[in-house]
């Protein structure tokens, strides 16, 4: 197979200072999804995504995202292209003293459904 090798030889070119680079990002964004709760600003950014990268993602220009990032309240279905535009799903999750339940109503909100062909 020319022109292919082995990761392990690519690796090898890379300079100490950017692998300690590299790990402590993965460190960074492991910490930040690990937590429980946090800001959709601060998700983009552990995933070290820019405003830019979700602006090209979403089709919208960089000041609809900054205000979508920082919105208390919006449509499912543009949270739902956010976080997919990040490279996740969204699940609704409600929880009860007994236990938790996954709310489906929402799954196919903001996606066009193609009608079958008659």
């Amino acid at each position: 197979m020319t022109g292919h090798q082995p990761i392990a030889s690519l690796r090898d070119g890379i300079s100490p200072e950017r692998r300690a680079r590299n790990a402590e990002a993965a460190k960074s964004t492991s910490r930040v999804i690990e937590r429980a709760e946090c800001a959709l600003h601060e998700l983009r950014q552990a995933l070290q995504r820019s405003q830019e990268d979700l602006e090209r993602t979403l089709k919208v220009q960089q000041p609809a995202v900054a205000t979508l990032e920082h919105r208390a309240d919006m449509y499912v279905s543009n949270l739902r292209r956010t976080i997919e535009a990040l490279g996740g799903t969204l699940e609704i999750t409600a929880r009860f003293p007994d236990g938790e339940v996954t709310i489906t109503n929402f799954r196919n909100v903001g996606r066009t459904l193609i009608a079958p062909a008659r």
